[in-house]
């Protein structure tokens, strides 16, 4: 635990999906305020007003939310905050540590097309830093940098990272419009919001250059950061639509428990031993900054289908149910009744055992959710000719006084194919067809005690008839 009142957060900018590797943010931020009783807080920045829309601000909310990230307070938007921001840059500029810049796009143009081809740096170095005679026409409003020495970020993952300040310009804090940069506003708003620990991609790496000069010139102390690494695809580039579903919505429509996403993300640059199947509480217990790797991470969905699995196995068949019930309905199917959703929770033990993702749950528990007259699959369907009708018809004959568990069905419908002569697969395979009208499902014993002695005899009944 550290010391101080632990704050993180997450912002976003609502401009599309909440994409995965800022689910993967989110997350380290939500874990280490969690894993330290502290707060994590959320803020839109929105202050893109072309590109920023409220649909985009809800996709947020509910990525979020069906990861169980909750956060605390209500969420910022950082375009109510402009204001703020430019008062900042007004004491900036009063307390000397900013300055009017009236130079045009054109001049910082040809300013840096001249020192190209002089050979010199092309980082624009204003001629009104130092100016006292201005003229009464449009700015914008630098921050004073220092030339010298430079700039130092100690970051928990990155390490020592220095900047010479030669290579660093004179940023720009507020437009000529008056309204604030990303660069100023980030800074304000971390301050306002008593963030302690900036936990981001390390993208943004370059910019804690720049805005740790803000912090030192308004005299306010700096926060812990961390900037984690990437994600990128199985061939080493970033994470993007080409590799696969880059938002979260798509991981949810996929069938996904968020407790998998929440298990597999965790572990993509961060780890605890050689642990990879673990519970958000332990995670949570467990998560530190010191172990975030440098390199990046790479996505890799065989892994997440099979922690996906395992999650689901661990499920309460209960809880499992009503998952299932839900995600059916995000899907706009029939929801299952009340009888039904019994019926499933009983069978889901039988049901997950080789699931990975949700939508397995629904093909093996098909025979539960479909109502006679079974249609078959074109696999199942083969499996259904004369010798195969004659062969349930017998069969049929001896369940109807068999007593209805799964060891005594068992050992009926082994003695039947041994006075048969019949392998054991030649009795199952034509019975899971016309029970189940699928060419795979749960062991079949399983399957006619879930479904009970009058439906099951009633779905072979139904085949004979139709012969």
């Amino acid at each position: 635990m550290t010391t101080t009142p632990v704050v993180t957060r997450f912002a976003p900018s609502p401009t599309g999906f909440l994409h995965i590797g800022g689910a993967r943010t989110a997350l380290f931020n939500w874990l280490f305020a969690r894993a330290n009783g502290g707060k994590f807080l959320l803020r839109i920045e929105d202050t893109d007003r072309a590109r920023s829309t409220p649909e985009a601000t809800e996709a947020i909310f509910a990525g979020l939310k069906w990861l169980g990230l909750d956060w605390d307070d209500e969420a910022v938007s950082q375009f109510e905050r402009i204001e703020r921001h430019a008062e900042v840059a007004q004491e900036l500029l009063a307390k000397g540590a900013a300055y009017k810049c009236f130079s045009t796009q054109e001049e910082i143009a040809q300013y840096r097309e001249t020192a190209k081809d002089e050979g010199r740096s092309t980082v624009f170095r204003s001629p009104w830093r130092d100016a006292t005679d201005l003229p009464d026409a449009p700015y914008v409003v630098r921050l004073r940098a220092p030339r010298d020495g430079e700039t130092v970020v100690e970051d928990v993952v990155q390490g020592r990272v220095a900047w010479k300040n030669e290579t660093l310009d004179d940023l720009i804090l507020l437009r000529s419009d008056g309204t604030p940069t990303y660069m100023l506003a980030v800074v304000v708003d971390d301050h306002d919001m008593g963030v302690t620990h900036v936990i981001r991609g390390d993208d943004h790496l370059t910019n804690a250059a720049r805005q740790v000069l803000i912090l030192d010139a308004m005299e306010w102390s700096r926060p812990t950061y961390a900037h984690i690494p990437l994600i990128h695809g199985e061939d080493g580039a970033k994470f993007s639509k080409r590799h696969g579903a880059p938002g979260v919505e798509d991981y949810r429509d996929m069938g996904y428990p968020a407790e998998a996403m929440r298990n597999y993300l965790a572990r993509l640059s961060w780890s605890h031993g050689d642990e990879e199947f673990f519970t958000t509480e332990q995670a949570i217990e467990w998560f530190g900054l010191d172990t975030i790797s440098k390199g990046a991470a790479r996505f890799d969905f065989k892994k997440l289908d099979n922690l996906s699995g395992q999650h689901l196995r661990a499920m309460d068949d209960v809880e499992l149910t009503e998952l299932l019930t839900d995600y059916m309905a995000l899907q706009q199917m029939p929801v299952p009744n009340q009888d039904t959703r019994a019926k499933l929770t009983v069978a889901m033990p039988a049901l997950k055992d080789r699931a990975k993702k949700i939508p397995d749950l629904l093909e093996m528990g098909h025979y539960l959710l479909t109502a006679r007259p079974i249609e078959m699959d074109e696999k199942a369907a083969a499996q259904i000719n004369d010798v195969s009708r004659g062969m349930l018809e017998r069969l049929t004959v001896r369940l109807r006084n068999a007593n209805w568990s799964h060891n005594d069905l068992e050992a009926a419908i082994k003695a039947f194919a041994g006075e048969e002569e019949l392998k054991l697969g030649k009795v199952m395979q034509p019975m899971r067809s016309v029970l189940t009208g699928r060419s795979t499902s749960p062991s079949i014993f399983d399957v006619l005690v879930h479904l009970g002695r009058e439906e099951s005899l009633a779905r072979i009944d139904d085949m004979l008839a139709a012969a």
